[in-house]
């Protein structure tokens, strides 16, 4: 479906934010309808989810740690830093002309081990709540066993009877494609035109078979869902309307609240935090949302970013139509170097909660993500994806607005999510910093 000229035209009249979006403008909306957190109705999950969540990380972390030798350091825990990044700090005062309030971290989930992105939080809970929820209906297992069972072989000849597929620009597809195959399913990620050869090269390395569409993302999805339902024993993974990927996502906050106070750093009215999320079809930054939002209430405000050219989330929130339109309904083509959020169409399920956490979203233009990488690896010897370092640049969007006015905001900690980056091959990260290098000497 594209929307006519004429029903272009009544939207813009209705939601004049519009204009700038549809014109690929960099844009910042802040959600009105906020609820405090004793005003947000009753959500599909909880709190106590998120600890039966964690609990099954807990069971599982014998297998890690002996599936994944990376693992051995933190006894089967998938865990990334938070690391202060003062110079870039300096350098996106000194670069983009305002200064940020508090202290700037990067939240490295770039270096998640195993997938090296923020995808394995998600990906990897899913995989392994299928897994025991099948191995326990057979018999195999129980929970208060040794969880280390699921890497014998006669685990493997059991989840060998079983498919899964998924739909994927490249990260979640690696974390599915990775988990699954360690397990023994057979398994297929369904890949859209824009995602990078190297990722699909790996997961074929991994033993995971790769499908191919040239469209983007909601037709990989679509033939993915559809193949794999069509197998009497196939489990699909749809980013789309997925609770499970979502509860994945939502445990790094009790992580996080964790890290904050190792590094003694208060979360309270008068020191309140800023966390700046990447997202594509919204539920690894819904998922981290709805944790932070549990753990700490309305003393984190997160907000979402977003490529211009795909800014699916920001246009459901901000029409209320949610997932029932496409940035192609609205002319705006998909097309962005940020594979990772280059997706039309936000998640139903995801998007129906972020719509009462998230305080706002703001979308990037490619170049930036470009000039971001390059600053934040000659600052921080830090390398990221393009689509990783969009959050970057989140402290010093929002102070344009009026937003951080009653927020005691010189005394806060912002954190800016990167996404993934740890897996890309130093080939393709040269490549990624000499265009960014070609950005800023031709800004200059």
């Amino acid at each position: 479906m594209v929307f006519s000229e004429n029903e272009i035209r009544i939207y813009k009249q209705d939601y004049p934010l519009l204009e700038g979006i549809l014109n690929l403008k960099p844009t910042i909306w802040l959600n009105d309808s906020l609820k405090k957190s004793q005003q947000i109705p009753k959500l599909p999950i909880t709190k106590q989810n998120m600890i039966e969540a964690e609990k099954l990380w807990t069971r599982f972390a014998p297998f890690l740690k002996k599936a994944f030798p990376e693992l051995e350091l933190t006894d089967g825990l998938i865990e990334s830093p938070l690391t202060q990044i003062p110079n870039m700090k300096n350098a996106l005062e000194d670069n983009y002309s305002a200064e940020i309030n508090g202290n700037l971290f990067l939240k490295c989930d770039s270096e998640l081990p195993v997938a090296g992105s923020i995808k394995a939080r998600g990906g990897f809970y899913e995989i392994l709540h299928y897994a025991e929820n099948l191995a326990i209906g057979a018999g195999l297992i129980k929970p208060d066993e040794n969880y280390e069972a699921f890497l014998s072989e006669s685990f493997r000849r059991f989840f060998q009877q079983y498919s899964i597929g998924v739909g994927s620009t490249g990260n979640l597809g690696l974390s599915i494609g990775i988990m699954s195959a360690k397990l023994g399913f057979n398994v297929s990620v369904y890949m859209s035109a824009d995602a990078k050869q190297w990722k699909k090269d790996l997961l074929r390395e991994k033993g995971v078979t790769v499908h191919e569409f040239t469209g983007d993302f909601s037709v990989a999805i679509k033939a993915g869902r559809q193949q794999t339902l069509d197998d009497p024993n196939g489990y699909f993974v749809d980013d789309e309307s997925s609770k499970h990927l979502f509860l994945g996502y939502s445990v790094a906050a009790f992580r996080l609240k964790k890290q904050l106070e190792e590094n003694n750093i208060k979360v309270d009215a008068d020191h309140p935090l800023f966390v700046y999320l990447p997202c594509g079809v919204g539920g690894a930054p819904g998922g981290i949302t709805f944790g932070l939002k549990q753990v700490f209430g309305d003393h984190v405000h997160c907000f979402f970013v977003e490529p211009t050219h795909s800014p699916s989330v920001l246009i459901g929130l901000l029409t209320g139509e949610m997932n029932n339109v496409s940035v192609q309904d609205f002319g705006i083509d998909n097309h962005t170097e940020a594979d990772g959020l280059a997706v039309g169409r936000p998640s139903s399920f995801a998007t129906s909660i972020s719509k009462h956490l998230v305080s706002g979203i703001y979308t990037i233009e490619d170049h930036e993500l470009y000039k971001l990488l390059i600053m934040l690896a000659d600052q921080e010897n830090i390398y990221l994806e393009p689509s990783a370092t969009a959050g970057l640049i989140g402290p010093q969007t929002i102070s344009e607005t009026n937003y951080l006015e009653h927020s005691n905001a010189e005394n806060a900690t912002h954190i800016s999510w990167a996404t993934g980056g740890a897996l890309v091959p130093e080939a393709d990260m040269q490549q990624f910093y000499a265009k960014g290098k070609n950005i800023l000497e031709k800004a200059e």
